[in-house]
């Protein structure tokens, strides 16, 4: 059975690389999870505005992308800054 443990706010994981999600025993970054769900987001919308399947995939693919590139360099770039290299 799988099993989804939210903590009421995210945490740092014990290496210390940033918040973290413990979903199904294993740690996720946020930042994917985040891009995930504006990739669902993107998707539901565009599927109820077009009603075709085709575009609303090829939107959501793209965004997730953008978002999950975009989140990890600022989560790289902020876990840079808050070790003073």
């Amino acid at each position: 059975m799988t099993t989804a443990d939210f903590a009421t706010t995210p945490h740092r994981s014990a290496r210390g690389r940033g918040a973290s999600v413990n979903l199904a025993g294993t740690e996720w970054p946020l930042y994917k999870l985040e891009a995930l769900a504006a990739g669902l987001l993107v998707f539901v919308a565009l599927l109820v505005i077009t009603q075709a399947m085709q575009p609303a995939v090829l939107a959501a693919a793209a965004a997730t992308v953008v978002v999950w590139w975009a989140r990890r360099v600022y989560w790289v770039s902020d876990r840079v800054t808050r070790s003073g290299r």
